[in-house]
């Protein structure tokens, strides 16, 4: 008999879950090592997809999507596009959470946001009970800007602190959240710093 033709393959039952709900999806193809572009190599990690809760949290969600997409833009550089892309998660701390986002400063220093320099704690109604969250990191209440984080446990003295606003869509991605848990790190003296960069060499929305 004939072979069957490939059977098309069609939209990611996930993603097109999520946005029946009403939610974006965004991802981050992430990379260990290489140079400090798309084309710098390094070893891949793989990606992390993300669901936002853009009902409880639009502010906070759209503020994380358009600095995936790249679609913002403003006088302050130079009207290019900014965001996540060429990024580095810069602090890891196993059994915790991943951070990133410092896509000005990439230690952890830089903080902008669409609305401004910074912008209010939208709703604490989703806590971190579960790893695989996305949540703002902050400097204290109402400074949200650009970073964030992804829990790898369970956090609740967070709750009430940190605004969470998605998470983790599936296993693979997951994985590779934990890939990115893994690396090895400076210690908590050299802040938890990974010692070889993890990239985002793309992002975007699904």
């Amino acid at each position: 008999s004939d072979p069957a033709a490939p059977t098309p393959q069609g939209p990611d039952p996930a993603v097109a879950e999520a946005i029946d709900k009403g939610n974006a999806v965004v991802f981050f193809d992430v990379v260990l090592g290489g140079g400090d572009d798309d084309k710098g190599g390094g070893n891949p990690l793989g990606r992390i997809k993300m669901e936002m809760y853009a009902k409880d949290c639009p502010k906070t969600c759209e503020n994380f999507r358009q600095f995936c997409t790249g679609e913002f833009t403003s006088s302050q550089f130079n009207m290019q596009p900014t965001g996540y892309k060429g990024s580095t998660f810069h602090r890891i701390i196993k059994d915790f959470m991943i951070q990133g986002g410092d896509f000005l400063n990439h230690d952890g220093t830089g903080k902008v946001s669409i609305y401004g320099p910074s912008f209010a704690d939208e709703n604490f109604l989703h806590k971190h009970d579960r790893p695989g969250l996305l949540s703002m990191a902050n400097s204290g209440p109402n400074t949200n800007g650009c970073q964030f984080f992804l829990t790898t446990a369970k956090a609740g003295w967070l709750d009430g602190k940190h605004v969470v606003f998605g998470r983790v869509l599936d296993a693979d991605s997951m994985l590779t959240v934990r890939r990115v848990e893994a690396v090895p790190v400076s210690g908590s003296g050299g802040g938890n710093r990974p010692r070889m960069p993890v990239r985002v060499v793309q992002c975007g929305e699904l």
